[in-house]
């Protein structure tokens, strides 16, 4: 049995592998179009995430300190 030759390989794989390709990318578009969204005016903002953050952490400094403190 003859084996393929790479030329007969490359026929088949470089259709295939851009088939894929295509098919892939129109499956990804089609996932982030799907879904709720939900409005901006609705989400908080960056920054009120990072002064919630900070916030906690203040209070676990606070709570630390008093804690070594007392000891």
């Amino acid at each position: 049995m003859a084996l393929p030759s790479a030329w007969s390989l490359l026929r088949v794989a470089i259709p295939f592998i851009w088939l894929v390709g295509l098919l892939s990318l129109r499956l990804a578009g089609a996932s982030q179009d799907s879904g709720s969204v939900i409005p901006a005016e609705s989400r908080p903002c960056v920054d009120c995430h990072a002064f919630e953050f900070m916030q906690r952490a203040l209070q676990d400094l606070k709570k630390t300190a008093y804690n070594l403190d007392t000891r």
